[in-house]
């Protein structure tokens, strides 16, 4: 976020959107509300060190925030996001939710060994 305001422009959301790992991150997250790192993780079938990158991407364009519980982090879509990201997620989860990679991607994130059911164990 920039200034610890809670908007973000047409262009930082494309531009923030605009790599298929992060994509494919926020709509998990628009449909599965919080998720922590080793659940995105496993869903999206990427290492570790790629994840990260791509998150701190989106927590920097004021899309997700992370919450630290231990050594895991929860993400979830960012609690003041403007209704008009809103406007454009939901749709673009709903065209994407049985399309290849997002489908696999929650089949993967819902067929997870040992799932929490919310977030990672602390």
């Amino acid at each position: 976020m920039r200034n610890n305001e809670y908007t973000i422009s047409p262009s930082d959301l494309f531009h923030a959107l605009s790599h298929d790992t992060r994509l494919r991150l926020v709509l998990l997250l628009t449909e599965h509300g919080r998720l922590c790192v080793c659940q995105l993780q496993h869903a999206v079938d990427e290492d570790q060190p790629s994840i990260s990158r791509h998150l701190a991407i989106l927590r920097k364009a004021g899309l997700i925030v992370g919450e630290r519980r231990a050594q895991w982090v929860d993400y979830q879509l960012a609690p003041h996001l403007p209704a008009w990201v809103h406007q454009v997620l939901e749709p673009t989860l709903a065209a994407a939710r049985e399309q290849s990679p997002f489908r696999e991607d929650r089949l993967r994130l819902v067929h997870m060994d040992d799932r929490p059911d919310i977030t990672c164990p602390s």
